[in-house]
């Protein structure tokens, strides 16, 4: 599986894990359950689903002992985007026939990108199953464009290009047609995905469904050089993570690679980076290899850890945003991310292990800092090495239009983070 078709499946958190286990199934991983105990042996390359929206994968190498260090990366599987309500459907007779959809803001998009777009539905649905415990999970995507949110008209909005605010509730609301005959249920939205996965909608308990932007990766630029696609943030990373760790040997080493949810929202969740998933899986990798509880924390205190997160490219409009002596361009390899206030890792040895890294793969990198009087964003790497001390810098390739329906980054920029993440691993 390439980037590209990586980046068309991976449209909601479920779909990115379900792509990321067929490429490792295709790279001779062994996939485990998760509630289970973990059979793994030294020479051994393993994976499990967690949930649905998270994963993890490593490899073993054939003289660890139990004091052996952890090489880890990690990165999300999630995007900001629109997410569907438990009751989706208003009544299309209170809304001139129009048939919208109920939904909430996930996570931090830029409304307006989102606009006269063609959009789809995806993600997972619960039906009825044996038993209560043990519902039939079934994995969704309409695959075509189903919806657009439409901009009002310039008549009826005369300062739209003066900046208009958009509310979430009011504004932000996908139609998906007019109500007539042939769509006599007033669940025409259930109704739809019971009809495409051939079952009936009273066996639909609940959805996990959202709505993303159909756009396909697209090469722009004269010299076909950028790519332009939804969820570069955080695709490009959970890719790079996949590629790299499916040709991961390591000697003395256990190699592993994590692909979190619940990024973009705080990262509070079973599935997200500041929960007690981290350790547990951990734990789990050292216990099927018998090692004991009591060196747990010499083998942490010696692991390394990449938290691999987009960053942002110095907007060629824009550039008095940046920090005038920490720019990062496009085509400029591996950004490192530092901020003394921990919103990304700051970690002098980490640091400069990571740059003679780069430096023996051939890898470009650039430091990069936000402007001091703008406080930016984080990452999952302060949160895991807060729950589980390690050596960790924050990583990624660069981006511009952070957040919106689609982003732009150079193509030569991935290749870098895959070279430097398996020399890594």
């Amino acid at each position: 599986m390439d980037f590209l078709e990586y980046l068309e499946r991976g449209v909601t958190p479920h779909h990115a894990v379900a792509a990321a286990a067929e490429l490792l199934t295709d790279a001779g991983f062994t996939e485990l359950v998760l509630n289970e105990p973990f059979q793994v042996k030294k020479g051994g390359k393993y994976f499990v689903r967690i949930f649905s929206t998270a994963l993890a994968a490593f490899t073993i190498g054939k003289k660890v002992n139990e004091r052996s260090p952890f090489h880890v990366a990690a990165a999300h599987t999630d995007h900001p985007c629109l997410h569907i309500k438990p009751v989706p459907e208003p009544d299309p007779r209170g809304n001139n026939g129009y048939m919208k959809l109920n939904c909430e803001i996930y996570g931090g998009p830029i409304y307006n990108t989102w606009l006269d777009r063609p959009l789809s539905v995806a993600g997972l649905v619960a039906l009825k199953g044996k038993n209560a415990y043990e519902p039939d999970l079934r994995l969704f995507d309409f695959a075509r464009p189903i919806a657009v949110i439409p901009n009002l008209a310039i008549h009826f909005n005369r300062e739209v290009n003066k900046g208009i605010a958009l509310n979430a509730q009011t504004d932000m609301v996908p139609l998906l047609g007019v109500f007539n005959e042939k769509i006599n249920d007033e669940h025409f939205l259930l109704s739809a995905v019971a009809k495409e996965l051939g079952v009936r909608q009273t066996d639909i308990l609940d959805c996990d469904l959202y709505v993303y932007c159909c756009d396909k990766p697209t090469s722009v630029g004269l010299n076909d050089d950028m790519l332009s696609a939804p969820a570069l943030d955080n695709l490009t990373s959970c890719y790079a993570l996949m590629k790299a760790i499916s040709g991961s040997s390591p000697k003395d080493a256990i190699d592993a690679a994590l692909l979190f949810d619940h990024e973009e929202i705080g990262s509070r969740s079973k599935t997200g980076a500041d929960s007690a998933l981290f350790k547990t899986l951990l734990e789990k990798i050292r216990s099927g290899l018998g090692f004991s509880a009591e060196s747990f924390n010499d083998s942490i205190l010696s692991s390394f850890l990449f938290s691999v997160d987009v960053a942002h490219a110095t907007h060629p409009n824009h550039p008095e945003k940046y920090d005038p002596l920490a720019k990062i361009g496009f085509g400029e390899g591996v950004t490192i991310k530092l901020s003394s206030n921990q919103r990304y890792t700051l970690d002098p040895s980490a640091i400069a292990s990571t740059e003679m890294l780069c430096a023996e793969a051939k890898v470009r990198c650039r430091k990069f800092m936000i402007r001091a009087d703008i406080p930016g964003g984080s990452t999952i790497g302060p949160m895991l090495s807060s729950l589980l001390p390690m050596h960790t810098v924050d990583i990624g390739v660069p981006i511009l239009a952070m957040h919106s329906a689609c982003e732009l980054m150079q193509r030569s920029d991935e290749d870098e983070l895959i070279r430097l993440l398996e020399h890594y691993y």
